[in-house]
């Protein structure tokens, strides 16, 4: 896989976590369980999944210079015009 598959795919990943984690939190919200057990479960989770992304989206690189030195936008240095 390439570089920017390879993050799409595992971002997809963490962020799918990130979301079940979050809604897990919000649905003890709503239902008043704002302590204990399951609370405390739901809080780790989502501050891990939270943290992962956080690591994974650090990680990004982007180069503005493709646009403007006419090189290819897939990272390689030779341009095949």
């Amino acid at each position: 896989m390439i570089p920017k598959d390879d993050f799409r795919f595992q971002s997809h990943v963490l962020l799918v976590e990130l979301d079940a984690a979050t809604t897990k939190l919000m649905m003890l919200v709503v239902a008043g369980e704002l302590s204990g057990s399951h609370w405390e479960e739901a809080l780790a989770r989502q501050s891990s999944a939270y943290t992962a992304w956080i690591s994974a989206a650090k990680g990004i690189q982007i180069d503005p210079m493709p646009a403007l030195d006419g090189r290819p936008n897939d990272g390689s240095l030779t341009s095949e015009k």
